[in-house]
């Protein structure tokens, strides 16, 4: 039994992380229609920034808010310059050039900062807490409840706020949105700077749990499409659930069902995938598509 609440504790610490960067990549499809491949590179590249902040002598916190402010600039300007160009063309171009972007920014920081591994601070404090028999750490603790506020953030934005309200309307209807005066293309730098911000919160939570290293969040940016897909691409909720599910499921199928074992877990994420997209391809949490006839 303790085995299983120690799974379950450690599962939803991981999960919490999944949740962070799927939070980035609905907020991303939601504000502006796009699935960015490169969600989790661009959160890497913002992690290296913190990191090399915290070395000249910033400390942690400061790091990681500088580097946010940076992310969020610098994916206002993504958006701008790369992204923009190609909104009328078709899917395709776009999820190429997203692509590309993962590379980019994958090739860019090994040159910077090597292929070496580095280790990241812990931003969030040591210990255990212990409730019974039930263990686990005030890092896991504090990561949920940082994800937890991001996505009643993100809610209160779109669903209380004209912003928010301007950039569901950017994406569902472009023409109509500007013919009523609404910005669509401050809007839309608007959800990339955010998603960028999400994302580089979301690396400096990962790091500590891994290495820092140009290729730490291809396997998170797997579970977190999973999550993403599993909680619906229009839900920042459901994002968040479906990624604590998908962690704590992760853990016990890894320890309970030999056949998977800790190699085939990503194996699970994609089977999870194509699973949700056969049943309910919105999600368990996602709007259903409604068209007139």
């Amino acid at each position: 039994m303790n085995q299983f609440l120690e799974q379950i504790a450690s599962g939803i610490g991981t999960g919490a992380i999944y949740a962070s960067v799927a939070l980035a990549l609905v907020l991303v499809f939601r504000s502006t229609g796009i699935i960015n491949l490169a969600q989790g590179e661009m959160a890497m590249f913002s992690t290296f920034v913190a990191w090399q902040l915290n070395q000249i002598g910033i400390p942690i916190w400061g790091a990681i808010a500088i580097a946010i402010v940076l992310s969020m600039a610098g994916g206002a300007l993504l958006e701008r310059l790369v992204i923009r160009p190609f909104r009328n063309r078709d899917e395709l171009s776009i999820v190429i050039v997203t692509l590309g972007l993962f590379l980019i920014f994958n090739s860019v920081a090994g040159s910077i900062w090597g292929y070496t591994i580095h280790s990241f601070p812990n931003p969030l404090p040591g210990g255990v807490l212990e409730l019974g028999s039930f263990r686990v750490s005030i890092a896991t603790v504090g990561t949920l409840l940082i994800v937890l506020v991001a996505t009643v953030l993100l809610f209160v934005l779109f669903q209380r706020t004209k912003i928010g309200l301007a950039m569901r309307a950017a994406v569902d209807n472009p023409l109509s949105s500007k013919l009523v005066g609404i910005p669509t293309g401050v809007v839309l730098s608007l959800g990339w700077a955010l998603a960028a911000g999400m994302g580089a919160l979301s690396g400096v939570l990962v790091a500590p749990q891994l290495f820092l290293e140009p290729n730490m969040m291809f396997g998170v940016l797997i579970y977190s499409f999973a999550a993403a897909t599993l909680g619906g691409w229009d839900s920042p909720l459901g994002a968040v659930i479906a990624g604590v599910l998908l962690g704590v499921g992760q853990n016990l199928a890894a320890t309970y069902i030999p056949a998977i074992g800790s190699d085939l877990t990503i194996a699970f994420a994609l089977g999870l995938i194509l699973l949700v997209l056969l049943v309910r391809p919105t999600g368990l949490f996602g709007s259903k598509e409604v068209t007139r006839v």
